[in-house]
């Protein structure tokens, strides 16, 4: 499938692609382009839009657009569940302190965003970042 959201990534829209890819689509072939630019997009390629104001998979209800994913696609693992917290936290900014591991995660998608300008280039880079931090999540929700 074609997936579509806005360009000059940052915490949730890397978030997103990595959920997709791993559990959602494996895939998927993702467009970024800027927040104008997304519904020309998806009429001419059939993608599906997310982290983009007034789509389906975007912030809604306090949600992030990684939590409306989960929820649309009904993933419930433990693990996801806690990423999702973290990625909450670390992409709402009123939010950043409710987790203690977001302003990290934060930081983390500020230096990459600086290292690796090229949307494409930046996920392949973090995507490494999110399947650590997911088997790190993993456990801890095994301990408890």
């Amino acid at each position: 499938m074609k997936w579509v959201t806005r360009s000059h990534v940052h915490v949730d829209r890397v978030a997103c692609p990595w959920l997709i890819t791993r559990f959602v689509d494996n895939d998927a072939e993702f467009f970024f382009v800027p927040k104008g630019e997304i519904d020309r997009v998806v009429k001419e390629t059939g993608a599906i839009p997310f982290d983009a104001p007034g789509v389906e998979l975007g912030h809604h209800e306090n949600r992030c657009s990684f939590e409306s994913i989960l929820l649309k696609y009904d993933l419930k693992e433990p693990g996801l569940v806690r990423l999702a917290q973290i990625v909450h936290s670390a992409d709402v900014a009123e939010d950043i302190d409710k987790d203690p591991i977001a302003r990290g995660l934060e930081a983390i998608a500020s230096g990459y965003s600086l290292r690796f300008p090229e949307d494409v280039e930046n996920l392949e880079h973090q995507f490494e970042v999110y399947d650590g931090l997911y088997a790190w999540c993993r456990l801890q929700v095994a301990k408890k």
